[in-house]
Order: C-alpha cells, then structure tokens, then sequence
C-alpha cells in the first residue's frame, strides 16, 4: 500500500485491487483486505486503482455528464427534484441543496435559515434503483438527451458490482466469519448515483466564504465511491490534527472510497467516517480570466447504502466485553430521514 501527497502530513492511501482480480489465492486477497481495512481505520479515504471499470468507460460516463449539465435550464427542469427532502432523485438546481453536518431532528428552522446564509454554489442530478418505487427517479424525457437514461442505468449497476467488491473486502479484513455479511445487506436498492456540477464561480466569493462549493462534512451512507476530474479542489480533513484539510489530488481512473457515517456506527468506530470538503482547486491554472473564475467542476460519487428498513446493530467483529456497542440500534430508514430534513 503507497499514498499520496507526500511525506509531511496526513497522506491518503493507495489500494492496488489487482491482486483481488488476477488470482483468487486467499492469501492474496487477505493482503488486499488487511490494506483496505487499514486505510479505512487510519484515514477514512483510500484511492482504489487497478479496479474493474475501464478508464474507456470512465471517459465515457463524463462526457454524458457534461452534456447532461449543458442543456438548458428548461430542459433540466424536465426532472426536477421533487419538493421537500424525502424523495432524493432528480436535478437540484443551484442554491436547493445546503450540505450540513448538522445533526439535527430538522424541526429547528433558525438553524435551516442560518445554514443557508452561505449557498453551496453547484448543481446535481440524483439516481437511484430502477427498482426503488420508494424512491422513484426523475429522468428528463429520451428525446431530450438519447441514450443517457439507458447509460446511467448501466453506470449504476456496474458501480455497485465494484462496491461489493469493496464491501466483501472490507468483511474479510474485519475478520467476519461470514465473507458475505456486508454484501447481504447491500442488496443495491438503495444506493445512489450523483452527478455533480461546480459551476464557476469568483474565486473571491469562495475565498471569504460569501459561496461555498460543499462545505466540510461526512457522508450519511455506509461507504462513498467518488469518480473526479483533473480540476481538483476535494480535501478531507487530517484525522490527527482537527481543522487541517489535504488535498485529494485527482489520480487518473482511480475510485477515491471512503467510509460513511453508517459503517462507523456500523463498525463501532472501527472504521472512520472521515470530514472532507471542496474548496479551491489546487491545481496552477485553477483560474481563468481576470476576475479570478474557478474552474467548473465535474465528480461523480456513488453511495452505498443498506436497505432502508435493515437495523443497524454492531459488526459481531467489533463488539467484545471490553469493547461493548456504543450506539443503539437504528434503521437507515430513520438515520437518512433525519439527515435528509437538514439538506433540503
């Protein structure tokens, strides 16, 4: 296992999955197990290379998001998110969505006021399950964009056939008994795609925080793969020292993975569900033009997530006399509601 982003500071990890695929010695996978688990104890992010989505078909998924986020305004708006927080599927447009990492029952509408002061300037379209009626998706009409419902679909399976990969490697490198305990419970309803614009914005605005791109916060789910651009501008906070943030320099097809606030729980904090944020791009030409205008933005994180009405209780591997659970049991269900009411 290397890392990345030098020798001074916090690094993030790098997991070489190809031995996961070219053999299916035990041994071998152990060794990619013990490395995922590792990362995910000590950092929280691990970059993921050499996994099974080709660099080919990685391209492709980016050109459909960039021509999705190229149509009109009116055209977007043919799938609009629809209102309120319980339904999470369809395009945000700028200013809907305020990322918080505030806890909350979502009763308190003074703190909704004041989360909203500073925007979050970007705009998504959600995806999920073809199968979730629950949670039913808002696509734009096929004449519109042809071929970008059918692909995304696509998309969205193959991601979740890479997260359960991960979510078996995870299982062995937690010492499970049972490989398939994690994977069981991911049965892929209710996962979801995200396809993320940051639109350019004055780089001014972001740096006295009169806008933000998403600001600092940790994901509800049991675990994130994020796919990134070459702009740059994700940093996640170093586990050791509150406050200070790294960057996650954009590598070349890698899947950046991280671990939720979920699997924490789920974990009893085994694993470290990790603040991170988008700020700046890091990278020389970050501006453009003399008004300083950050680069646009383009990422695509896919959450894993249980079914809704699973309890969450300890990983039997994480609990122990004298490391009993720390928190009681809940639902996703109950847990996504509650983080939900604050977003919307």
């Amino acid at each position: 296992m290397s890392s990345a982003n030098g020798p001074s500071g916090m690094s993030i990890p790098i997991v070489d999955f190809s031995p996961w695929y070219s053999t299916h010695e035990a041994s071998s996978r152990r060794q990619v197990a013990r490395e995922l688990v590792e990362a995910c104890q000590k950092v929280g992010f691990v970059y993921i290379v050499n996994h099974s989505l080709s660099e080919a078909f990685l391209d492709e998924t980016f050109d459909w998001v960039r021509r999705f986020f190229e149509l009109s305004d009116d055209e977007k708006m043919q799938a609009p998110h629809p209102e309120g927080w319980a339904v999470h599927r369809g395009y945000s447009w700028p200013g809907l969505e305020k990322v918080s990492q505030t806890k909350s029952t979502g009763d308190d509408e003074e703190l909704r006021r004041k989360l909203r002061e500073v925007p979050d300037v970007k705009e998504i379209y959600d995806i999920g399950s073809e199968k979730n009626t629950d949670q039913p998706n808002q696509w734009i009409p096929d004449e519109t964009l042809p071929g970008f419902r059918e692909f995304m679909v696509q998309f969205y399976s193959k991601c979740n056939e890479v997260g359960n990969e991960l979510l078996h490697a995870l299982a062995i490198g937690l010492n499970l008994e049972d490989e398939s305990y994690l994977t069981e419970k991911h049965s892929g309803y209710n996962n979801q795609l995200r396809l993320l614009h940051y639109l350019p914005v004055p780089a001014e605005e972001l740096e006295h925080e009169r806008t933000a791109r998403c600001p600092a916060h940790t994901d509800w789910s049991s675990m994130t793969m994020l796919f990134q651009d070459d702009c740059g501008g994700l940093e996640v906070e170093d586990v050791s020292r509150p406050g200070t943030f790294v960057p996650a320099t954009p590598l070349k097809n890698a899947i950046v993975m991280n671990i939720g606030d979920l699997l924490q729980m789920w974990s009893n904090d085994t694993l470290t569900s990790t603040n991170h944020r988008v700020r700046l791009p890091q990278l020389p030409d970050r501006f453009e033009g003399p008004n300083r205008m950050t680069r646009e933005r383009f990422s695509i994180p896919y959450f894993m997530g249980p079914d809704p009405d699973l309890v969450i209780e300890c990983i039997p591997s994480c609990i122990s006399e004298g490391h009993p659970a720390k928190y009681p049991p809940t639902t996703q269900a109950e847990y996504n509601k509650m983080r939900a009411s604050m977003m919307y």
